[in-house]
């Protein structure tokens, strides 16, 4: 989304990307390991139905858009709000973001995803911020939520 709206540097893209993968797999280990589970994990849960390809878009949409359109002082609020009520409102219980499904490839536990249902989820995710980007812009971009 920062690289659509130009506002991060073509120089920076790389080691952006890397940053969130490698975060995202950090997080998975880290929970294997709190867990007691085994470190290394790879997914076997498919999750490839266009009822969860739907709930990607509907989440990848709100998430960004949250983010775009919320006042800087109320938007952690307004993310944690909308991460959580996704995990209830949507029936892929909100990945929306790619970093996070390479994350949750990493484990096999409830929340993981297959490898090969990673790609769609990815299309799915990148539809959604595509669409929210395009909200934000038809609403205006510089307005923000007022409370």
């Amino acid at each position: 989304m920062l690289a659509w709206r130009g506002l991060l540097p073509r120089a920076l893209r790389l080691p952006y990307v890397t940053a969130q993968v490698l975060g995202a797999a950090l997080g998975a280990w880290l929970a294997h390991a709190m867990f007691g589970l085994p470190i290394m994990q790879l997914a076997t849960r498919p999750r490839s139905a266009a009822g969860l390809w739907i709930a990607e878009v509907v989440a990848s949409f709100a998430l960004p858009l949250v983010v775009l359109r919320a006042r800087p002082e109320r938007g952690a609020v307004m993310v944690a709000a909308v991460i959580g009520a996704g995990y209830w409102y949507t029936v892929s219980t909100s990945f929306a973001n790619p970093a996070a499904t390479f994350g949750r490839m990493l484990t096999d536990s409830y929340t993981g995803i297959a490898p090969t249902s990673v790609p769609m989820f990815v299309l799915a995710q990148l539809a959604g911020a595509a669409a929210a980007l395009a909200a934000h812009r038809a609403l205006g971009e510089g307005q923000r939520l007022s409370r």
